[in-house]
């Protein structure tokens, strides 16, 4: 009996072992839909009209064409902008899963937008939130025909796509992954429960794949504003904010930039948007 019972548990612990090496080494294939975002081009009356490129984040989607973020959409179109909400992954004809998103086809897709003769295609400002904010402080980072950007409760590295094995990049760039920061077997607990800030907290831990994993934000080329409350629950971007700020400050970085840290959460940054509009009649005028 004794026996049986070791072998029984022997067996058990085969398979687990056999189980999390599959989950920390299976990449999932390559979406049939790499390269394909959804786009929803919002125009104003005038001519010359800055193009805002608004994001997302980890939730999917195309965020800036839904109806709760309507007020703050036209609003920016009454000031003269137009706005291009974007959805890269959860949304109409996209990928599933936020896992290895072109930058290169979401840069081209934004330059084919502009073309539009009501744009001036000289003023590009992004803008996203969460891993949004990730977003658009790559695509800045990589392409210099985007003007300004603005990053709410963001990252200044890259974390694992989201799949249920977290082991691809987030993001491609000429069809190479980006650096990022690994998922450890310390942050399935957290993960699985729910608590995100603790799971992102944990891989931070890894200071050496973090450096590697850092957004080159010194080579965006325009303003950047940074928005970042400090009771953040997702993961620590005021923490990350400020690594951010500090990367720019080593760097010798010639545009205007600032962090702006709200008393609040993850969100916060979208109650305090008189912040933006603020930067972009500074920073992104309109003739």
């Amino acid at each position: 009996m004794k026996k049986r019972i070791k072998q029984i548990a022997l067996v058990f612990i085969i398979t687990l072992i056999a189980g999390v090496i599959y989950l920390f080494t299976y990449v999932p294939p390559l979406s049939k839909k790499h390269g394909i975002v959804e786009t929803k081009l919002y125009l104003g009356d005038s001519n010359n009209q800055p193009l805002i490129v608004a994001f997302g984040g980890g939730g999917g989607g195309n965020d800036w064409s839904r109806n709760y973020l309507k007020g703050k959409r036209d609003s920016l179109i009454n000031k003269g902008y137009a706005v291009l909400a974007i959805g890269y992954f959860k949304s109409n004809g996209t990928p599933e899963s936020l896992d290895r998103i072109s930058l290169d086809a979401i840069s081209d897709t934004i330059l084919n937008v502009a073309k539009n003769p009501k744009i001036n295609a000289s003023k590009i400002a992004l803008m996203g939130g969460s891993r949004g904010g990730e977003l658009v402080l790559n695509l800045a980072s990589k392409f210099n025909h985007f003007n300004a950007v603005i990053a709410m409760s963001t990252s200044n590295v890259n974390f694992p796509a989201i799949t249920w094995s977290a082991n691809t990049a987030p993001w491609t760039y000429k069809n190479e992954e980006v650096p990022y920061i690994p998922a450890t077997l310390a942050t399935i607990s957290p993960a699985i429960k729910g608590d995100l800030y603790t799971a992102h907290s944990i891989m931070l831990e890894d200071k050496e794949a973090s450096k590697k994993a850092e957004i080159e934000v010194e080579n965006i080329n325009g303003p950047i504003l940074i928005l970042s409350g400090k009771n953040d629950d997702q993961w620590p971007s005021e923490a990350m904010s400020n690594n951010l700020m500090k990367r720019l400050q080593e760097n010798n970085f010639k545009f205007y930039n600032h962090h702006a840290v709200l008393d609040g959460g993850h969100i916060e940054p979208l109650n305090q948007f008189h912040l933006v509009y603020d930067f972009l009649e500074q920073h992104v005028s309109i003739e």
